[in-house]
């Protein structure tokens, strides 16, 4: 290499560009993602951007369609129950990874390559298991439902862990009239004794959920 000259720069590409749109995502939302601030961040000028993406549309696509692919997909040959829940604990951990995700997941009306394998994966598993096609789309529907709406819900709370609940519920306590809410208090206590993860009610909800579906159902 010459004295003085600058070393090649990473060559701009699609796959480039939506990863540093996600990362703008994570930081600050979908509302940060503008192409002049992924510009910035890969340190090109904005215009340059729409010969790997069409448009914030395009952008958003491709962003959602990564998400996909960072899910498991569902192991082949393996007992449905055990391949759904495993899924749903991959997909559950991936939106905590990108809260803005879950919102826009099915929101595409020309999704990518990772979208459709996923899917795809998903009721092959069911199919495979003896679902037929009217249950196994009962079952996709039931289990993302609830998946995506304890994500929303996990996502809302004050608290991440057992050691913020212990902190958030004794000051919920503290705040509480004196046997005003026996009930409450008595729940707030009882968790808190024990170390409470919120992931506990996820892994219940899903069970309730695997327990109810049966291929046989028509």
């Amino acid at each position: 290499m010459g004295v003085g000259r600058k070393p090649a720069r990473t060559p701009l590409s699609r796959e480039r560009v939506v990863t540093a749109a996600m990362a703008l995502a994570d930081a600050k939302g979908t509302a940060g993602v503008t192409m002049r601030a992924i510009a910035a961040t890969l340190g090109v000028e904005a215009m340059s951007l729409y010969n790997h993406v069409a448009g914030r549309e395009d952008m958003l696509g491709g962003m959602i369609d990564a998400v996909f692919a960072e899910i498991e997909l569902p192991a082949p040959g393996g007992h449905w129950r055990q391949a759904m829940r495993e899924r749903a604990d991959s997909a559950r951990a991936v939106l905590r990874r990108h809260p803005w995700a879950v919102g826009l997941l099915d929101s595409r009306t020309s999704p990518g390559p990772a979208t459709l394998r996923h899917h795809d994966a998903v009721l092959g598993t069911l199919r495979a298991a003896g679902f037929s096609v009217a249950m196994a789309a009962h079952a996709v529907s039931a289990i993302d439902s609830y998946l995506y709406g304890f994500v929303l819900q996990e996502q809302s709370l004050p608290f991440t862990g057992p050691e913020e609940f212990a902190e958030v519920s004794a000051g919920i306590l503290r705040e509480l009239p004196n046997q005003a809410y026996p009930h409450l208090a008595e729940l707030v206590a009882e968790h808190t004794g024990r170390g409470y993860d919120y992931a506990e009610e996820f892994r219940f909800g899903l069970a309730l959920i695997l327990d109810a579906l049966h291929p046989d159902q028509a």
